[in-house]
Order: C-alpha cells, then structure tokens, then sequence
C-alpha cells in the first residue's frame, strides 16, 4: 500500500511524542513493505490563505506541491498532531486549506460538489493533555469530528479512523513505548 504521513506538531526543531508516533508508524509500515512518504509539517514554511479567490484559483504554493502530489499517490493518509485549544493546531488546517483545493480535492457544480480523492482512507493520530476519553465523551471529540466529516469526508477520504493519545504531559516512558509499539502495529496493517 501506498501510504503519506503528515506529522503535523508545528514545532519542527524540537522532537516531541507526534514525531516518534509518525516515525514508529512509518517504521511499521516500510518493514511490511509498503511505500510510505512523510511529510513534516513543522519543517515546512508556506504562506496561510487570505482570499476565497486565492483559494479557488491560486496555486499550490512551491512548498506544498510535493505534499499535494504524495496525497494524490498515497492510498491511505495518515495525519498526526496535538491538540491544541481544542482543535488541530492553525498550521494544519492552513496546510489542508493550501492543498485541498477545488480541481484537486473535489470539483464545485451546480450548487453541488463531487470529492475527488475517493478510495483514500485515512488514520487520525491526536496526542492531548487530557485524558482521551474526557476529549471523546465530554467534549464530544468535536474537533475530530469536524475534521472527519468537513474535511477528510468532504474530499472523499474515507473511512477515517482515530488514535487518541491522552494525559501525554505525564506519560511514563512505559506507557509511551506500548504507544509507539501499537503505531508501528498500525503502520504493518497499514490501518
């Protein structure tokens, strides 16, 4: 399988839990034999939009197009990042903003949009402070939702499954080696 990581943690010169997570998913998968391509996004600078028309008919910044390519080769996305005020951190929705445009993503008609990354799935990976399931049942995991359904979903991308990593502040090194070891079991199944 064809597979693309987008490691999201916006800090690029530190390494934190995102970029081991991303690194043991990717190990998983390579010794499976599947194709993987990273891309960092902490380590990529491009400029945020600022128009709808930018949007509709500007061009995928240089940056970004190498990231807009391994989207369109991969079969299966996987995207991993901390939450942060409770939702995806700014960079990664300016980054699906710059490459999830119309022509590319889905195409705009008749009051009625078609998605045209069909027969992608993906995997959502979200480290927090907070207990993960105080995230799922008492926030409702609505960020994650909303990414889900008005994105990924919107783009044609799915099914969308989720990882949510609670209490990361606090985690012994115990606990974060059975994380990593259950990426590098995902990254294997390519899941």
């Amino acid at each position: 399988m064809k597979i693309a990581i987008i490691q999201g943690h916006p800090d690029g010169d530190t390494r934190h839990l995102c970029h081991a997570l991303a690194d043991a998913y990717c190990n998983g998968a390579r010794e499976s034999g599947h194709d993987v391509r990273v891309v960092d996004l902490g380590k990529t600078a491009f400029p945020l939009l600022r128009t709808k028309n930018e949007f509709d008919h500007g061009a995928v910044p240089r940056e970004l197009q190498s990231a807009q390519d391994g989207i369109a080769w991969a079969d299966h996305l996987v995207l991993i990042f901390p939450l942060w005020l409770g939702e995806m951190p700014a960079l990664v929705k300016g980054f699906f903003e710059q490459v999830l445009r119309p022509g590319f993503a889905f195409e705009l008609g008749g009051g009625a949009w078609t998605p045209k990354l069909r027969g992608k799935t993906a995997r959502v990976v979200v480290t927090m402070g907070m207990p993960a399931a105080a995230y799922r049942w008492y926030f409702g995991a609505h960020s994650l939702k909303s990414l889900r359904r008005n994105i990924l979903s919107f783009v044609g991308i799915k099914p969308v499954r989720s990882t949510l990593i609670g209490l990361v502040e606090d985690m012994s090194a115990r606990r974060r080696s059975a994380w990593l070891a259950n990426l590098e079991k995902l990254g294997s199944a390519a899941s």
